[in-house]
């Protein structure tokens, strides 16, 4: 059955209603011809014979004037279609029509009388009709205004103070725990507002006070909001949801009327959860106003949420929850024992919950026997867990794309490559020596990542444009918590062996390490600026983690910046002179990877390990990545060492651009 459609009052019917309205009242106006007269002169003309009828109302008379008349009184304008009509005021009804009475004894006048018992509402109607419609328009616009979503924010102008949360009622919140894939140690720390909330007198007997909120950080896509949710769906309670822009008004006194009236109505609803996601655009660190001292909204907005979380109304059973990924900028008042009380920290998911996340995403997908969780969550290090669902929406877009009627392995793997590099675009003209140049830096990075004990092991290399990468190289990371120096210096001189391998085997350099040397120069400068391993400037930290960055000066003088940039040049001179050694001593291996790149335009690890022999330092990713079945079988004893909670690396495509305009990469969806 087709749907119905529902008629729509729109406001622009009413200007043209209006409109109408005074068209036809000057049109009747000008084309009605009426005059008032004194009662002499309206007896004048009935007595000379002008007047066809003559109609009484309760205080007025009104007469038709003939022709004759109508020319005498209103000139040569009329024609005989014109009305003419004179009126004049009488004393009362019954006595003028005594007086038409004395005119028929008297004067021998046959007039046709008749009487109008009726009021005047014509009359009535264009004296307050005009008033009447400006009430009715006024009370239409108020009215439109106060609807939600009929203009400003809250529901209109009168209800633009009251709280923009979202409320779901008992029971309609069906998230619970399980529907929430890793993060365990996350869901530990929440289960026991869980219990607060389920069984508040088994803390309140003891003089426990249940905890007035808990700030979860961490990166986007790792699930905060569905935690927060998956809560009031575990303890059965009403849920408050709203972001902290929703506070943020242009009217003064908005955001602290909003904060008042949803602490009000968690009251009502307590016990129940209120959810601020992004409480950062509200929380944000007083006293750093860019207005330089102007009255500042937010600030205040800030201040009345303070206050309410001070309790000193009865906030019993209202417990807050809020979300950030920018900890470090929020209000320390914010942050104290009282208002919230915990801090759970929600970090990008480990081996073990990538492989949970997986799990729970493709119960919608159609896979075939080939897809293996394991090797897909080795092969997604740093990926959240937004990430993780677009990389099996888009391994089944591709399936689709192919006609295919169940999603494969290999679709995942062009999923992942799709979502780190981009589309592939083999349209794109390159020419012979372009391409040997590529092939000749990325065999450069695959070269040194084999040889050095610390670099990421090699997954795959093509010299296939893709996103706006000439060529790009996958490697997997290890998963670690901590970084050695070491490895920090094995990953610089493997970045910079594309630029190496172009000096010494082209003879000439070019613009496709423009990527390369931005991200060395980067960790060059982390290395002696935060961590503390300069030689010259060992052990000092020029990081602020409270985020507020120094004020308007640097933490060190103009000879400390002197010996940094001068410490960052050596680094990086020793890392790329080490680089070219490297290279030199496997020149041979280095132009037959070459080869076989431009004859295949990908390499993946099994070529690699025909030209330089198997790599003379173990890991369990490579091993896993070889023999699939092995890891099915040994999978208790392969997880052992991948349970990190941190990546120091996630999967970076390598770039080559001959061109000027091909000088940066597309860098990797993953969350750091």
């Amino acid at each position: 059955m087709a749907n119905k459609k529902f008629f729509r009052f729109n406001l622009a019917w009413l200007y043209g209603g209006i409109l109408i309205v005074l068209v036809i009242f000057y049109l009747t106006n000008n084309q009605s011809y009426s005059k008032e007269v004194n009662s002499t002169r309206f007896e004048e003309i009935a007595l000379g014979g002008g007047m066809k009828e003559i109609v009484i109302y309760k205080d007025h008379a009104e007469a038709q004037l003939t022709d004759s008349a109508k020319r005498v009184i209103f000139g040569n304008e009329t024609t005989e279609n014109t009305p003419g009509i004179i009126k004049t005021n009488i004393p009362s009804s019954d006595s003028f029509a005594e007086t038409v009475r004395h005119w028929k004894e008297d004067y021998n006048i046959n007039i046709p009388v008749t009487y109008d018992k009726s009021s005047d509402y014509g009359a009535i109607f264009w004296s307050v009709g005009p008033f009447i419609l400006l009430i009715v328009f006024w009370f239409f616009i108020m009215r439109n205004m106060s609807n939600p979503g009929g203009g400003g924010g809250g529901g209109g102008v009168f209800n633009v103070g009251k709280s923009t949360a979202r409320l779901y009622e008992k029971g309609n919140t069906r998230i619970t725990f399980n529907d929430v894939a890793g993060l365990s140690e996350a869901k530990q720390e929440v289960e026991e507002i869980v219990q607060f909330l389920r069984n508040p007198s088994k803390y309140t007997e003891l003089g426990g006070k249940i905890p007035k909120g808990a700030l979860l950080v961490g990166p986007p896509g790792t699930g905060k909001t569905l935690l927060a949710k998956a809560v009031a769906g575990e303890a059965d309670v009403p849920f408050f949801s709203l972001s902290g822009s929703d506070f943020v008004e242009m009217f003064v006194g908005v955001g602290a009327s909003r904060v008042r009236d949803l602490f009000r109505q968690a009251k009502e609803k307590a016990p129940c959860i209120v959810f601020i996601d992004e409480i950062d655009a509200v929380g944000r660190a007083r006293g750093k106003n860019p207005n330089m001292g102007g009255n500042d909204e937010r600030e205040n907005t800030l201040n009345q949420l303070l206050t309410e979380m001070d309790g000193f109304g009865s906030n019993s059973g209202v417990i807050i929850l809020a979300a950030t990924n920018r900890a470090d900028i929020l209000d320390k008042a914010l942050l104290r024992a009282g208002r919230f009380d915990r801090q759970i920290y929600v970090e990008l998911p480990d081996l073990n919950d990538r492989k949970e996340i997986f799990d729970v995403h493709l119960r919608k997908v159609k896979i075939d026997a080939s897809v293996d969780r394991d090797l897909l969550a080795r092969q997604t290090p740093g990926f959240s867990g937004a990430d993780i669902a677009n990389v099996c929406n888009e391994a089944a877009l591709i399936a689709a794309r192919k006609n295919k009627n169940s999603v494969e392995k290999q679709d995942f793997m062009d999923a992942v490559d799709h979502i780190v590099g981009g589309l592939e675009k083999r349209s794109k003209i390159t020419t012979d020596e372009e391409k040997r140049s590529i092939a000749i830096h990325e065999a450069g990075h695959a070269s040194l990542s084999w040889h050095l004990q610390y670099a990421n092991p090699l997954v795959k290399v093509t010299i296939v444009p893709r996103g706006k990468a000439l060529g790009a190289a996958w490697y997997l990371p290890e998963e670690r918590q901590i970084t050695p120096r070491e490895a920090m210096l094995d990953e610089m001189c493997a970045t910079l062996g594309g630029r190496a391998a172009e000096d010494l085997f082209i003879g000439r350099i070019s613009t496709g390490a423009a990527n390369d040397l931005e991200r060395v120069t980067k960790q060059a400068y982390a290395m002696v600026v935060y961590f503390g391993m300069s030689e010259r400037l060992p052990n000092l930290s020029y990081y602020d983690s409270t985020g507020q960055e120094y004020g308007f000066s640097k933490p060190y003088s103009e000879t400390t910046a002197k010996i940094i940039d001068e410490e960052v040049s050596r680094i990086v001179n020793e890392q790329y002179e080490r680089a070219k050694r490297i290279l030199q001593e496997h020149a041979e291996g280095h132009a037959q990877l070459t080869e076989v790149l431009l004859d295949n335009e990908v390499i993946y690890t099994e070529d690699v390990e025909k030209i330089f022999g198997k790599r003379q330092w173990k890991s369990r990713t490579e091993e896993i990545l070889r023999d699939n079945e092995a890891m099915k079988k040994n999978s208790e004893n392969t997880d052992t060492g991948y349970t990190s909670t941190s990546t120091i690396e996630a999967i970076e495509p390598e770039v080559v651009a001959e061109d000027e305009n091909e000088e940066e990469k597309e860098k990797p969806k993953t969350s750091q």
